[in-house]
């Protein structure tokens, strides 16, 4: 039985990214998107950061912490499963977490974003806490059919329509 990584939240958490199970390079990384092909710290710096792109260069505690400055916090829907490599599709026996505690842990919540397919299948569990549910296109390597530029547009559309950021 594979276990998964702590949430990445705290009281500034506006927003909640659920992924569905770490990769096991992020596993072996301890680190929410550890693979170095996924695209997730990409779309954050890119969204949040685009004339510093040494952030994505910063140890992880160091871009986990610009990351919770930014308003967004990180899960995964499944807090252990079996799994032989790294494809959502390989996930059997998966215990979920407690994605009712998101309210209480993360009283400033505004709305939760399942990244990928695996993950929004929760999506009727996080509807009701009340809060907008959306889901996002999957920042992972496996999910090469759309473009970065194509899954920035979206992620964008998502944090421009909470204020996270301002577009000139």
């Amino acid at each position: 039985m594979l276990q998964g990584l702590p949430p990445l939240l705290d009281t500034r958490t506006r927003l909640v990214v659920l992924g569905s199970f770490p990769s096991v390079a992020s596993l072996r990384s301890q680190q929410y998107y550890g693979h170095p092909q996924n695209q997730f710290w990409k779309i954050m710096v890119a969204l949040f950061a685009p004339d510093r792109p040494e952030v994505l260069t910063f140890p992880y505690a160091a871009r986990a912490e610009w990351l919770l400055a930014q308003g967004i916090g990180l899960w995964d829907v499944y807090s252990a499963c079996e799994r032989e490599g790294s494809l959502d599709s390989r996930i059997q026996n998966a215990q979920p977490n407690d994605l009712l505690s998101l309210r209480e842990r993360c009283p400033a919540l505004v709305a939760i974003a399942h990244n990928g397919g695996e993950s929004f299948k929760h999506a009727p569990l996080t509807r009701t806490l009340g809060l907008p549910v959306y889901r996002l296109p999957s920042t992972s390597p496996a999910h090469a059919t759309w473009s970065f530029a194509r899954k920035l547009t979206v992620w964008r559309e998502l944090v421009v329509k909470f204020n996270f950021l301002e577009l000139n």
